[in-house]
């Protein structure tokens, strides 16, 4: 069996973060750190548009120690830590200087779930393993150390899949967003794969099936 074919930074090139986020879903995310190999379908994806998005950390142009790394050249990983305990990982997407990322929401596990079940402290696979950026950025061993590093190298990359291309698409508003936001917390810039289980917060329950 062939290896996957991992994507061109040419791919993260566009400025059209939102067709990014929708592009994303199927591909496979793999790490490789520690000796240990664990990969996952993307089936959850949020946009932000920074800096002219409120939901985004760079809005305004805001740039900092934290969010430097959404100013690189599309095709890095943005590693953040939230709420001073989980790490997310974002795929930082557009020319460099212009901070659009997308945040990884969550992802159907594929290589190395006894790998996962152990980082998540978790004893029995269960969908919820990877149904939110925090969990699955534990279960993939992502850390702040990643934080700029090149989304097509040995510890971390994204590749195309065997996934059927013809999934639906289901939209909605981001997940999380504050008061301050405004009508930026009402677009639609959310994205997943209808009826996959591995979905963090669908907005309608209809699938069915057991691990």
């Amino acid at each position: 069996m062939s290896e996957p074919t991992v994507l061109p930074l040419s791919f993260y090139e566009s400025d059209d973060v939102v067709d990014i986020a929708k592009q994303l879903l199927g591909k496979l995310v793999t790490t490789h750190i520690n000796d240990q190999i664990t990969s996952g379908i993307i089936v959850e994806t949020e946009a932000y548009r920074g800096p002219e998005d409120r939901g985004s950390h760079a809005y305004g142009g805001k740039y900092t120690a934290r969010n430097k790394s959404m100013f690189m050249q599309g095709g890095h990983a943005y590693v953040y830590i939230c709420y001073g305990i989980h790490p997310m990982l974002n795929v930082v997407t557009a020319p460099e200087n212009i901070p659009h990322a997308v945040l990884i929401r969550a992802i159907q596990p594929i290589d190395g779930l006894s790998t996962m079940q152990i980082r998540r402290s978790v004893k029995h696979p269960e969908f919820t393993i990877c149904n939110g950026p925090g969990k699955l950025a534990v279960a993939l061993g992502i850390t702040k150390h990643l934080d700029g590093c090149s989304l097509n190298s040995p510890i971390i990359s994204i590749s195309a899949s065997n996934v059927d291309p013809d999934f639906s698409i289901v939209s909605g508003p981001r997940v999380g967003m504050s008061r301050n936001v405004g009508t930026d917390a009402h677009l639609p810039w959310r994205f997943y794969i209808k009826n996959n289980p591995w979905v963090s917060k669908p907005l309608h329950v209809d699938y069915t099936g057991k691990w």
